[in-house]
């Protein structure tokens, strides 16, 4: 709808002399609120029969004069359907198949599936990103339903391929403390205890968050110095094609630990791995920013992403093109 936004001031004349309001105003000047009311509510009314819904009034001008448009990019720009593409560890990188949050797909290289059973220590992220998660995925009338954060049900989707089971991994590592993800620190953490007397830290978030808390990586069931070059290479590549990029890692605790502090997750954890998360653009989004870019509107993109992430998608859009 931008294209009629640059002709709303216009439009507004035009409707105060097709309705004759302009002879009332001269008449009454003490009557211009009202007669501005009117006015606007006809552009909203005019608006709205062309899918532009106005909340209010005074905006129907205000948007004559727009040259900027700043919008969020998750389920505005995007569709909103997480899909993990791929898992990135020490040793290896996979590629993940299915679209969406139906548990369906298996997991190769190169082209050719693998058994992800023989991958330890990809269980065992994907486990993280199980139990560090708030979200939960649901089957109803053969569809897969997600309540919660679509980049967490995800990382549920993720863990189901691999054929870990939700009820049971919960059950065998309760939760016993959290640091829920907030934008400031863009992480999040979960204090696990098993029946056997191990203690654990679950952390997932930012890929530059989750590396300046590890000293180690995970490889082949071990520990060992972390190669950050290594790591900050594999992040390029992937967010280069457009996609999200999740860090996990963990750090064993002393049993009797039953609060979750930030200076417990400052340092000392293992890298497990890194997943690549894309989520298509909208169709519709395009267009629009095709619209808008043609009538000279500049469209700017609001997200938390990485920025080669950002600037991929932008590109998919449209977003600073022309």
């Amino acid at each position: 709808y931008c294209s009629f936004c640059f002709q709303a001031e216009d439009g507004i004349r035009d409707l105060v002399r097709s309705r004759g309001l302009g002879d009332v105003y001269k008449r009454q000047p003490e009557g211009l609120p009202a007669i501005m009311t009117i006015t606007l509510a006809l552009g909203v009314q005019n608006m709205a029969g062309r899918s532009a819904i106005v909340r209010k009034l005074p905006a129907v001008e205000t948007l004559g004069a727009v040259t900027v448009i700043c919008t969020d990019k998750t389920g505005t720009l995007t569709r909103n359907e997480m899909t993990v593409q791929n898992v990135i560890t020490a040793r290896d990188q996979l590629q993940v198949g299915g679209v969406g949050y139906a548990p369906t797909g298996g997991f190769s290289r190169d082209g050719k599936e693998i058994p992800i059973t023989d991958y330890a220590d990809m269980l065992d992220m994907f486990r993280i990103g199980l139990l560090c998660n708030d979200a939960s995925l649901h089957q109803r009338d053969g569809a897969w339903i997600i309540h919660g954060d679509p980049t967490e049900g995800a990382l549920i989707t993720l863990a189901m391929k691999a054929g870990l089971d939700p009820v049971f991994e919960q059950e065998t590592l309760p939760r016993t403390d959290v640091i829920p993800f907030e934008s400031e620190h863009r992480f999040m953490a979960t204090l696990q205890h098993d029946h056997a007397g191990h203690s654990l830290i679950y952390v997932k978030g930012a890929p530059e968050e989750v590396l300046a808390m590890c000293s180690h990586q995970r490889s082949q069931g071990g520990d060992h110095l972390i190669q950050l070059d290594f790591w900050h290479a594999r992040i390029s590549e992937a967010s280069i094609t457009g996609q999200r990029i999740l860090a996990m890692a963990s750090r064993a605790v002393q049993t009797k630990q039953q609060a979750l502090e930030f200076s417990d997750v400052k340092a000392g954890f293992s890298l497990l791995g890194l997943v690549g998360i894309t989520d298509p653009p909208r169709e519709e989004a395009i267009a629009a920013i095709q619209q808008c870019n043609a009538e000279g509107l500049r469209v700017k993109m609001l997200t938390g992403d990485h920025r080669i992430t950002t600037s991929a998608i932008g590109a998919k859009l449209g977003i600073g093109v022309g």
